[in-house]
């Protein structure tokens, strides 16, 4: 049975939804467990985003796009006071994501399964400590440049949640997207790039665990940059 069809948000910087049929037992989970740990855009966000989590959470980040959820679990795991939203369309990206929580539960963690400008939309204002965007769709077509994530509107979105003296992180193997995100943001008011020599952006971020999609550029030949900009 395939996954039913969903209607494209009003802004989707995203492509496919889903790809193979989930299996029953991921299926059964993620029915169970998604609606535990979604977000409730219906209601107003609470003022203070710790407030969405069953631990006691000191901080509150945000990771766009997880994937395979290998840094958004890794994070978790190694920063048990901080809170995560993790943000995912992708069907079974966020159905590996869910059964890996209910074999090894963490709560830390809340989610959301459609366009993440949503969720930033419905964020108060200076309520996160970080915003991760790792490896998003690079839209390598010029004709696509439009739904690039990195924009003058979404970096709006960005400091408009973003606590000042907080950090937003952006990892990606294609040069022109890097370029790109470098672009937008120095020529943004409120994001001063946090590096001296090449170094800093050719360097992991702390502890950073690797994901698969970095793995598989890698074996073909292409490097990751990892730029941190800072929220003045």
């Amino acid at each position: 049975m395939s996954e039913p069809r969903r209607e494209r948000s009003t802004e989707a910087f995203f492509g496919r939804r889903s790809g193979k049929t989930l299996r029953p037992m991921q299926r059964s989970i993620r029915d169970e467990l998604l609606p535990l740990l979604k977000l409730d855009l219906t209601t107003p966000a609470p003022a203070d985003l710790r407030s969405l989590f069953t631990a006691e959470v000191e901080v509150v980040r945000m990771e766009i796009g997880f994937g395979g959820g290998e840094h958004l679990l890794h994070e978790a795991s190694r920063c048990p006071k901080s809170g995560f939203i993790g943000v995912e369309p992708f069907v079974n990206s966020m159905a590996k994501l869910v059964v890996d929580l209910h074999e090894n539960p963490l709560q830390n963690i809340s989610l959301y399964d459609d366009d993440a400008t949503q969720v930033l939309d419905w964020l108060p204002a200076a309520s996160l400590d970080g915003i991760d965007l790792f490896y998003p769709d690079p839209w390598p077509k010029k004709k696509h440049w439009k739904r690039r994530f990195v924009s003058q509107k979404n970096l709006d979105r960005f400091a408009r949640v973003l606590k000042s003296g907080s950090r937003f992180r952006f990892a990606s193997d294609i040069d022109t997207y890097v370029n790109w995100t470098l672009q937008h943001c120095r020529a943004h008011d409120e994001f001063e790039w946090q590096a001296e020599t090449s170094a800093d952006w050719h360097t992991p971020y702390e502890a950073w665990p690797g994901t698969r999609y970095e793995q598989k550029a890698h074996r073909e030949g292409r490097i990751g940059a990892y730029l941190t900009f800072l929220r003045r």
